[in-house]
């Protein structure tokens, strides 16, 4: 698997013998981590959207490189078994999705495929690590919350309101989205009569959770239908090890904490986002949680002092952070500070692979194990929940992470 997201394919650099706008025709043999599927004229690499591993199709170049290639695919010769008639009518055009065409239990065997690849490769981990995909039972109408983009469309003279395409910065005019809920497509035929003054806003359109005090610009996991599954996932991790306490990192407004608050004795959050922060004590004094506290801050500056707040051996530290994944300061806080059990939530897996290997290079902490739930279908992303632990008990030697871990 080629993740087109890291580093260059792995082969010999060759002046191309290609130039953009030929054709060729070529068989795809696998699909990238974001969504292009990868061919391959002779050794030359060659990544084309809205493809199935093992069709044949013709391509047109629209971008060569030295050691690889784009193109867009112009007909499929031979169609795989797996495709299927996209449900949305702007599939292609808007880049929202990736995967409409893939028939969706395929997406899910090619997406845990993926991960699978990517802790391999990026991490340096045993692929079995990884545990069977979790489905979303709901694989359309299930994203509750989107944001709608608006530009100004000097030829036609009026607003385009919709998402950015996918071959460039333009906004493609949609009045409906496939993957939203059925109420947030109301909302857009609501926004769209009557639209911002002007093109360069954005609109964001969301259902908030029922019993959560979610502020507009705060992160909300955004399947409802599958995030039941991933409660369990992270539950489940904490009754494993035995946890009694939890610190909270980039906690938000306080779900994973609140969630899990029955069955410890102490939970902490920490998030930069002060509205969250004051969304979080909202959410635990609706549901007479007094066993948690929320702290406003940089996660990366105060998790020494809040790992020495519980007992070490009995306590997980919870992570969500954004999709670029951790600091440098996280990490060697982690290291330092001799916790046992990590729990670190991403809808990354690269970034996650790349974190989780520097965590276990010293051999501190062992990965036990990493789920993947599809918290995104029809596109590329896919969420996950991976558990460390750590291997050696008594004190902790500092380390830097300018020096070897």
């Amino acid at each position: 698997m080629i993740d087109k997201t890291e580093s260059a394919p792995d082969v010999t650099p060759v002046e191309p013998e290609f130039k953009a706008g030929q054709h060729c025709e070529l068989t795809i043999h696998d699909l990238a981590f974001g969504g292009e599927g990868v061919g391959r004229l002779g050794e030359y690499i060659v990544f084309v959207p809205f493809v199935i591993p093992g069709e044949r199709v013709q391509v047109e170049l629209t971008e060569v490189k030295k050691r690889f290639a784009r193109g867009r695919c112009i007909k499929v010769l031979e169609k795989s078994g797996d495709r299927v008639e996209p449900r949305c009518k702007y599939f292609g055009e808007c880049g929202g999705c990736q995967y409409q065409h893939i028939a969706y239990t395929t997406q899910v065997r090619l997406k845990g495929k993926q991960v699978g690849d990517l802790f391999e490769r990026v991490g340096g981990f045993d692929r079995h690590c990884v545990e069977p995909i979790i489905p979303c039972p709901a694989p359309y109408g299930y994203r509750n919350r989107i944001m709608i983009r608006t530009q100004w469309n000097k030829q036609k003279q009026g607003l385009e309101f919709g998402f950015i395409r996918t071959d460039n910065k333009w906004v493609v005019d949609v009045d409906s989205c496939a993957i939203a809920e059925p109420a947030l497509n109301a909302e857009i035929l609501k926004a769209r009569s009557n639209p911002p003054p002007k093109g360069g806003l954005k609109v964001v359109l969301r259902m908030n959770p029922e019993g959560w005090v979610v502020p507009r610009d705060s992160f909300f996991q955004n399947n409802f239908h599958l995030l039941p599954r991933l409660v369990d996932g992270v539950r489940e991790a904490l009754r494993r090890f035995g946890s009694k306490y939890l610190i909270d990192a980039y906690c938000g407004v306080g779900f994973f904490g609140l969630e899990m608050a029955a069955q410890l004795d102490g939970v902490i959050g920490v998030e930069l986002d002060r509205p969250a922060i004051n969304a979080a004590r909202q959410n635990a004094a609706a549901r007479n949680v007094s066993n948690a506290e929320f702290i406003h801050g940089e996660a990366e500056l105060l998790l020494p002092k809040l790992l020495e707040r519980f007992p070490v051996e009995l306590t997980t530290l919870l992570m969500d952070p954004p999709r670029a994944g951790l600091l440098a300061g996280s990490i060697e806080a982690i290291l330092n500070s001799g916790v046992s059990h990590v729990v670190y939530v991403s809808c990354h897996p690269a970034t996650l692979a790349r974190d989780l290997k520097l965590l276990c290079a010293s051999g501190q902490f062992r990965l036990d194990r990493v789920t993947p739930y599809d918290m995104f279908p029809q596109t590329q992303h896919v969420e996950c929940v991976a558990e460390i632990v750590r291997n050696t008990k008594g004190p902790v030697e500092k380390t830097g992470l300018g020096s070897p871990i």
